[in-house]
């Protein structure tokens, strides 16, 4: 049944796609984030959903006669030289079949994100793929808070098969980053049901985060729970009702979970602690020696003979090491710029939405979605995510943000009308009208 459902919604989809270029956005979003076909144990497990919607999504932006516009800023340049220094470092790689694979894999994340910023160009099309991304990432925070709940807490919480997110500390992270989503779809709905329902699934994705036992996503909670009290207008409500919920879970986790967390304390005497300090002396000093570094891949053991421990051979286990042995300096210089220009997108849209009840859902936006980016800054320092979907989506949201916010600055807006009563000498009515640029 699973195998026909997902093959009937993509049936749906397919016209729709073909006369709308942008719902391809969002039926590839919903494929990259949730691998639905990934849930089934038939014909639709292997089959190529993502191919078949990238190629009806291509033919539909070449013949559609909607206006194409790229957003060119200087996040989006700053985006366009990172996926050409990729291809660089690509071509020099150490190991080149294995790069080929890895640079195939991220080049189409790339390319969607591109027709992202295209395509997802007005508000309503920016709040339904927030919606879409929030809800496929989410399902698995609302289906692992119901198992983990039931199962006493006992056991860990894992992603889809064959995703960037498939093991737990990737969900871990994954998790925590659509959390603001949701609180933002919460912000933006009027229906007091659907805003329940949000909420619900709010606390069983935070039940899910707790029950990855992954350190990382620890870690990145803590600094993303600080920052959303920080930029909270009522800290203290919000600030008790966090050290509230914090101790609640915390006296119904088991004793393995403190067990687990405390080894951030005593890194020496775990190995996979020192697994990813061998790694990331490696990527270091391949970084040093190669200006390209070791393009994708560079993580086996003849190459940690070289650069540091051959007994220790890890991947990356972060973002920041994962791009400095794979793109080098440069490409860590790009990287860390591109998402500090996200950053000042998202506090020039905070900053100039402020008193515009027209653009609430742009400053309410903007703040979420710095809150998710805290989370990966954080959380993404330990674990090699460096190239997945979802970063790169919201900084792709940002932008597309910023854009409508602009927009509609720049029109004059009607305040008020203000209907003046009948004066006494004339008997005429006058309209006064009230304009704000």
């Amino acid at each position: 049944m699973r195998d026909i459902l997902v093959l009937l919604i993509v049936l749906v989809g397919i016209p729709k796609i073909l006369m709308n270029p942008h719902i391809g956005v969002y039926f590839w979003s919903w494929i990259s984030y949730m691998n639905p076909h990934r849930l089934s144990w038939g014909f639709s497990y292997s089959f190529p959903y993502a191919m078949l919607v990238a190629v009806l999504t291509v033919i539909s932006f070449v013949t559609s006669k909607e206006t194409k516009k790229f957003p060119v800023t200087p996040v989006t340049v700053t985006l366009i030289i990172f996926i050409i220094w990729m291809s660089i470092t690509t071509f020099f790689a150490l190991y080149p079949e294995d790069a080929k694979i890895e640079y195939i894999r991220v080049m189409k994340i790339q390319f969607f994100t591109i027709l992202t910023l295209i395509l997802i160009n007005n508000r309503e099309r920016i709040q339904t793929l927030v919606w879409v991304i929030a809800l496929s990432v989410g399902f698995f925070g609302i289906k692992g808070g119901i198992f983990s709940i039931l199962s006493g807490l006992n056991f860990r919480v894992w992603g889809p098969p064959g995703s960037y997110f498939e093991g737990n500390n990737e969900l871990g992270l994954a998790l925590l980053m659509v959390l603001p989503m949701f609180r933002f779809m919460q912000m933006t709905v009027d229906n007091k049901w659907i805003k329940r329902a949000l909420l619900g699934a709010m606390v069983l994705i935070g039940v899910s985060i707790i029950t990855t036992y992954s350190r990382g996503a620890f870690l990145g909670a803590m600094a993303m729970m600080f920052f959303f009290w920080l930029k909270s207008p009522n800290k203290l409500p919000i600030g008790l009702a966090a050290v509230l919920a914090i101790v609640v879970i915390l006296m119904a986790m088991p004793a393995k979970y403190f067990e687990r967390m405390s080894t951030i304390q005593t890194y020496e005497q775990d190995e996979s602690a020192l697994g990813r300090i061998s790694a990331w002396t490696m990527a270091y000093n391949l970084a040093k020696d190669r200006v390209t570094a070791g393009g994708y891949g560079p993580w086996k053991e003849e190459v940690f003979a070289v650069y540091s421990d051959p007994t220790r051979v890890f991947d990356a286990h972060s973002i920041y090491f994962e791009v400095l042995g794979e793109q080098g300096f440069i490409g860590l210089f790009i990287f860390f710029f591109l998402f500090f220009l996200a950053w000042r997108t998202g506090s020039w849209i905070i900053k100039n939405t402020k008193g515009r009840e027209d653009l609430v859902w742009a400053l309410n936006l903007a703040r979420m979605l710095q809150v998710g980016l805290v989370a990966y800054a954080t959380g993404g320092a330990f674990l090699g995510l460096a190239y997945f979907d979802l970063p790169y989506h919201m900084v792709a949201l940002l932008v597309l943000t910023r854009v409508c916010v602009e927009q509609a600055l720049a029109e004059p807006k009607t305040v008020k009308d203000e209907v003046v009563k009948p004066s006494e000498s004339t008997g005429s009515t006058k309209v006064k009208w009230r304009w704000e640029q």
